[in-house]
């Protein structure tokens, strides 16, 4: 029999190569970004994407989940497939119709006039990949990884190409071939007034292309939504809605609200938000790790919960997720002001004092998402929602309070949403942890877990306290604190790990 936790660190690996590819890729891309756009521009990059991130959650509105849900419970998976797949489809276009109907207003109202083009790029970015969603969704469910992957890696390269494509090498032939026959066709494909545009654009292309590329699945499928399956799939995944939105509060909210709350001129807030994005980009090197683990975990654990030991394994697997979770931290801590701080632009550099309290923050989600399994496995959702609407209220409340602050207040700007982010999370953790012991009980090693934890924070202060100027001795000396604690994790499993095998 195939060890379970095995097979789930075997599926974690290929889904999280095009995730942990696709993201340091887009870490060479914030290279450039920051280096190439001003802290204004790059602020409203960083806006437009929060508004992303939080509609996306809208129009999937659960229905992932839903659809492993009711996968492991009909008989006929087609069914599922069908409804939950024309479901997205008709609310997609109805959105893209809509948004591109009032793209002027819109704008407006976001404090973008004139930028109506944004919406509708948006629009069309937000809908194919909510139609794709369902998709994606079958193949992690028939278990078919390498073929997510492929997709995925499709969609990455083609994004960041584009962007290289119109950010360095069009402007590039622009300067230097002005006279030439190049020049005039270039001018077919390029604008030379355009800028972040083209980061824009470049998007739309890679999710229009992953949309073809998922298209079979949609063609050859029944067409045909069973009401009475569709009514109990949006009775299942609308509390899911719901904790997906108060979550994208919770994680992009606070780009938002600075650029209304900071007591400044609106170029100066744009400078803020995007001097926090940049920063915000270095401290979700654990995200991608739990997002890597999240497409393996979901359909894995609805498939292995009718095991007797179901509530043993997902014990030993949050044992392993924190040890790995607490090496992520780390490598990043330790090596952040000689390899990682430099990924963004000096200019971006001022708020890096945020990247450890976003770090530990983003270690408490990671564990929440973990321990949140419960309600999905139980169909009590409803918690879920209420879970993720605490934590928004925290945000919110905090940042309200803390944004308007003036600089001589300890949480003032960016530095009080970094904490807000920080105690939103340790309180969804704690909470879902409780009435996971109530409605799920897992015989969760509550000592060990600590241990690892804080192990993993007292590592990190040691590097603080001891200061070395010569990079050699101290690279030297961070990878000795990274070897203690590898040692140290291995020695402590090696018996159960050697049982394993």
């Amino acid at each position: 029999m195939i060890n379970p936790i095995r097979q789930l660190a075997g599926q974690t690996a290929v889904y999280g190569l095009p995730t942990i590819l696709g993201r340091f890729l887009q870490y060479l891309l914030v290279i450039l970004l920051t280096r190439v756009f001003t802290r204004a521009e790059y602020g409203t990059i960083s806006v437009f994407y929060s508004y992303a991130s939080f509609l996306m959650v809208v129009l999937t509105y659960g229905m992932e989940t839903a659809f492993f849900r009711f996968s492991e419970h009909e008989k006929d998976k087609e069914r599922v497939f069908s409804t939950g797949m024309l479901s997205l489809l008709l609310s997609s276009a109805g959105f893209i119709f809509l948004a591109s109907a009032f793209s002027a207003p819109l704008a407006s109202a976001m404090d973008y006039p004139g930028c109506g083009e944004y919406v509708i790029w948006f629009a069309w970015i937000l809908g194919l990949d909510a139609m794709s969603a369902i998709p994606f969704a079958r193949l992690r469910s028939e278990r078919k990884p390498v073929r997510f992957a492929l997709i995925k890696f499709t969609n990455i390269f083609l994004n960041i190409g584009l962007t290289l494509f119109f950010i360095i090498l069009c402007p590039y032939l622009d300067r230097n071939f002005h006279a030439s026959s190049w020049n005039r066709a270039l001018h077919f494909i390029y604008r030379s007034d355009w800028g972040i545009e083209y980061v824009f654009i470049a998007n739309l292309v890679a999710s229009l292309f992953t949309f073809l590329q998922l298209s079979p699945m949609m063609l050859k499928m029944r067409w045909k939504l069973h009401p009475e399956l569709w009514r109990k799939m949006l009775l299942y995944a609308l509390p899911l809605l719901f904790a997906g939105l108060a979550g994208m509060i919770n994680e992009t909210f606070d780009r938002l609200l600075l650029r209304y709350l900071l007591p400044m001129t609106r170029e100066m807030t744009e400078v803020q938000v995007g001097v926090y994005s940049a920063c915000y980009k270095i401290s979700i090197l654990i995200t991608i790790f739990v997002q890597a683990y999240k497409f393996a975990a979901e359909p894995f654990f609805f498939s292995y919960a009718r095991e007797k030991d179901s509530k043993q394994v997902y014990a030993r697997i949050m044992n392993y997720f924190i040890i790995i979770i607490g090496l992520v931290f780390l490598v990043t801590m330790l090596f952040l002001d000689d390899i990682f701080i430099r990924l963004i632009g000096p200019k971006f550099r001022e708020g890096k004092g945020v990247i450890p309290v976003l770090m530990m923050a983003n270690i408490f989600l990671g564990v929440y998402y973990n321990l949140s399994i419960w309600y999905k496995l139980t169909g009590k959702t409803i918690w879920g929602a209420w879970l993720s609407f605490i934590g928004a209220i925290i945000t919110l409340a905090l940042n309200f309070w803390w944004i308007p602050l003036g600089p001589d207040h300890l949480f003032h700007g960016y530095i009080g949403s970094a904490w807000a982010t920080f105690i939103c999370y340790g309180t969804m953790m704690i909470l879902a942890y409780i009435l996971g012991q109530k409605y799920y009980p897992i015989p969760y090693n509550l000592k060990k877990f600590f241990g690892y934890l804080i192990f993993t924070f007292l590592i990190y202060w040691i590097s603080t306290m001891v200061h070395l100027t010569h990079l050699l001795p101290r690279t030297a000396f961070n990878a000795g604190l990274l070897t203690l604690y590898c040692a140290t994790a291995y020695y402590i499993e090696k018996q159960r790990l050697s049982k394993a095998s």
